[in-house]
């Protein structure tokens, strides 16, 4: 049983997966610094409050607190469009060279007149009667 497990932990995808999510956790962290730190502080002088996670109204007594969503919604743009651009973008770009590049390139070069000639030679020469080769 211990062996099955080890075994499904030393496959590449296990260890492909875990490092993707150290590197999402640590790539949120920083998203989640600029939103808050640099696109809060933006924000902060447009509206007047850097700080959106308290932000909400009351009503009744009872506070409705909208603020850590609108920060949630500006940590996924930022992500989303991190993504995009730094992977997304690159990716299609590299695709379409490829495609361009396997299109321009012919998949066997035409034959050269020598080479048409010594097969037309070869041709005539098998065609022949055994008696005569």
């Amino acid at each position: 049983m211990l062996k099955g497990f080890r075994d499904f932990l030393m496959r590449g995808n296990v260890i492909d997966l875990a490092v993707a999510v150290v590197i999402g956790a640590a790539f949120g962290a920083v998203v989640s610094a600029f939103a808050n730190d640099f696109i809060g502080g933006v924000i902060g002088i447009i509206g007047g409050s850097p700080d959106f996670g308290d932000a909400g109204v009351t009503i009744n007594g009872s506070k409705v607190v909208y603020g850590s969503t609108i920060t949630a919604m500006i940590q996924f743009a930022i992500v989303a469009a991190a993504i995009y651009f730094v992977v997304i973008l690159p990716m299609q770009a590299l695709t379409a060279r490829r495609a361009a590049g396997e299109e321009a390139e012919p998949d066997t070069p035409a034959p050269s007149d020598e080479t048409r000639l010594l097969t037309e030679i070869r041709d005539l020469l098998a065609d022949r009667p055994p008696s005569v080769r």
